[in-house]
């Protein structure tokens, strides 16, 4: 897997569900967002690996005609996206769902890019513990049904998911 490539082994590759969507939705017109993003969401909520293959291929029936690069898309990225389809749907809908790292990525591109330069390292790391910790008191609202997604994570990684 890449993570072994890279010396973290046991790693596993899932690209952004949310971030294919968004790349895909690039590609339709506004007025008609609403049913793509519809047909895109049976493929990722499908209850399993064939079901959502299944699920590609009817909304390829439908929209390759109009849209033929978003079938193209999911299809290239096929292999890391499938992955997703190993976890109890608990997890997967935390990871669907979950954009609290990229709410926190935004803030932090948000700090440093206001700034420009930094005199030193320091100023850095001073700024983003900054961002964080102003960002971390807007965290109170719990993942849903988070209990149920670590119990799985628990059994999936055993050992690795501190409980």
């Amino acid at each position: 897997s890449r993570g072994d490539r890279v010396g973290v082994p046991k790693t596993q590759v899932q690209l952004c569900i949310v971030h294919l969507v968004r790349g895909s939705l690039r590609f339709v017109a506004w007025k008609e967002r609403k049913v793509v993003a519809r047909d895109l969401r049976a493929i990722y909520r499908a209850p399993s690996l064939e079901a959502a293959e299944t699920a590609l291929e009817t909304f390829s029936e439908r929209w390759d005609e109009r849209f033929p690069v978003i079938s193209r898309k999911w299809r290239a990225n096929w292999v890391n996206l499938t992955p997703f389809f190993d976890y109890a749907p608990e997890i997967r809908k935390v990871m669907y769902t979950a954009n609290a790292i990229e709410a926190l990525n935004a803030q932090l591109t948000k700090v440093t890019r206001k700034r420009g330069a930094f005199p030193t390292p320091e100023a850095v790391r001073k700024v983003l513990y900054l961002a964080i910790d102003r960002a971390s008191q807007r965290w109170t609202r719990p993942v849903q049904d988070w209990t149920g997604a670590l119990n799985h994570l628990s059994i999936v990684f055993e050992g690795r998911v501190p409980v």
